[in-house]
């Protein structure tokens, strides 16, 4: 293989926030979310650069421990070589350990970066692989290998509402993976018309943490209960229109005839799509502020999860309904009501000087 050309200029890639599980949906289920960090990539004549600003700034290494330039770097590792040196700047909106897939974006951003520095194809396309070699069923595999899950990989790189698996796979370029290497892989749906509200308290928790305090073994009915209600929740999240929502012998009529209109989400069948008996509960005792805001929301009928592995919180609105769901908003946390992020990362190239 020969030396590997790198593009003139600068990339720079837009990630979405995530918010994953969405309750029922554990390991499995993602939304991408309308805020986002952006990272510009370029090479430099020698050694290492990285720049953070927003989130994260004094906090996150600057060397090649940061995340980022680690998902860079094992992106080019697959696709020949590295160049003589980095430039990085970061501009972080996503807060970190909060349950908004910052990880999963730094990773995403790591390798679409990565890809598009050896990559002559169109700009602004991120699914384009251009020259790279590098597809996108290879970038969801090396972004799935690096998170370890594959549920806000999937929502970050292709926006709207995601189903996320584990199967084994190959990924192309570079050496030969390591035998019974599992990738991840997903297929995106449109989700209907609603309106996240997400509630971010200033205090962290780790994934790490949150995933020790799950049992080995759950009991089938809270399984089999669980597998119901993530079905249901992908009905009621693409917009199922009204008759759909209402229960097996109901009172008959047209489809829409007390529903809600097509394309906009039914609340009452969101509510009871997004309970959960896998992770929340066992979750709480780590984040009881969060969990009770969750048990006011749905009292109040608004539907409301854990957003990732916590401890911010997600709750859903119709469109225009927000000022109601923000108002249960504790004190001291900050709420966003954000659009869902329908395209996914995007990648963008300037010119040198630019």
């Amino acid at each position: 293989m020969g030396a590997t050309a790198f593009v003139p200029g600068r990339v720079r890639v837009r990630v979405p926030a995530t918010s994953a599980n969405l309750g029922p949906g554990f390991d499995a289920l993602g939304l991408a979310l309308g805020l986002y960090d952006e990272v510009e990539v370029g090479v430099a004549p020698g050694g290492l650069s990285v720049t953070v600003r927003g989130e994260g700034a004094g906090e996150v290494p600057t060397d090649e421990t940061h995340l980022v330039v680690r998902a860079l770097r094992a992106t080019l590792d697959r696709l020949g070589g590295q160049p003589s040196g980095l430039s990085l700047s970061c501009t972080n909106h996503v807060p970190h350990g909060r349950g908004l897939g910052s990880s999963a974006a730094a990773i995403v951003a790591g390798v679409l970066a990565g890809r598009a520095l050896v990559d002559s194809g169109d700009s602004g396309d991120s699914g384009d692989s251009g020259d790279s070699g590098m597809g996108d069923a290879d970038v969801m595999a090396l972004a799935t290998e690096l998170e370890g899950h594959p549920d806000n990989v999937a929502a970050c790189l292709r926006g709207g509402l995601t189903i996320a698996w584990m199967t084994d796979s190959n990924i192309r370029g570079g050496t030969a993976p390591a035998a019974g290497r599992r990738a991840g892989q997903a297929v995106r749906l449109e989700p209907a018309r609603v309106q996240p509200v997400v509630f971010v308290p200033r205090t962290e928790l780790s994934t790490r943490t949150a995933r020790g305090l799950l049992p080995e073994v759950v009991p089938h009915v809270d399984a089999a209960a669980n597998a119901g209600r993530a079905a249901l929740l992908v009905a009621a999240l693409t917009g199922t229109p009204g008759a759909a929502g209402r229960p097996a012998g109901g009172p008959g009529g047209s489809a829409g005839s007390g529903g809600s209109p097509a394309g906009e989400v039914d609340l009452a069948l969101l509510l009871a799509a997004t309970e959960d008996r896998l992770h929340q509960d066992y979750r709480a005792p780590a984040m009881p502020e969060s969990a009770q805001l969750v048990a006011d929301l749905r009292e109040r009928g608004h539907p409301a999860v854990i957003s990732g592995a916590g401890p911010t919180v997600l709750a859903f609105a119709r469109p225009g309904g927000e000022d109601e769901v923000r108002a249960d908003a504790p004190g001291g946390w900050a709420v966003h009501v954000l659009p869902v992020d329908r395209a996914g990362a995007r990648v963008t190239w300037a010119a040198t000087g630019e």
